[in-house]
């Protein structure tokens, strides 16, 4: 039986942090729906994974950093981005009124 679902459907988005769905995980490779509504990363922090990750925004709007590289990269729907492995990042921030949903692709490492 096929496993069908909807990227839009997801409940209340009025929470504290960001919401985080896995959609598939096998062979080495997470598919995930995340949806912020206006979350940045905390002052300071910054993501190190040990894996690839390809990320597709859907909705929204969000602004990615990397470190060493002083440009805040606005993200709108249909931009993507490859984050080879412990390229370190975070999220500047995220629409405040519009949910903003990215679909991310782990896989390596």
């Amino acid at each position: 039986m096929p496993a069908i679902g909807n990227l839009f459907r997801f409940g209340s988005t009025q929470a504290v942090g960001e919401r985080f769905d896995t959609l598939i995980e096998q062979g080495g490779v997470t598919i995930e729906r995340i949806v912020s509504t206006g979350q940045a990363s905390a002052p300071g922090f910054w993501y190190d994974s040990p894996r690839d990750e390809w990320v597709m925004l859907v909705t929204g709007e969000a602004g990615l950093e990397f470190e060493g590289d002083p440009q805040v990269h606005v993200m709108q729907p249909g931009d993507h981005v490859l984050i080879v492995a412990h390229c370190r990042h975070r999220v500047a921030w995220t629409h405040e009124t519009v949910p903003t949903v990215w679909l991310a692709v782990h896989y390596g490492g």
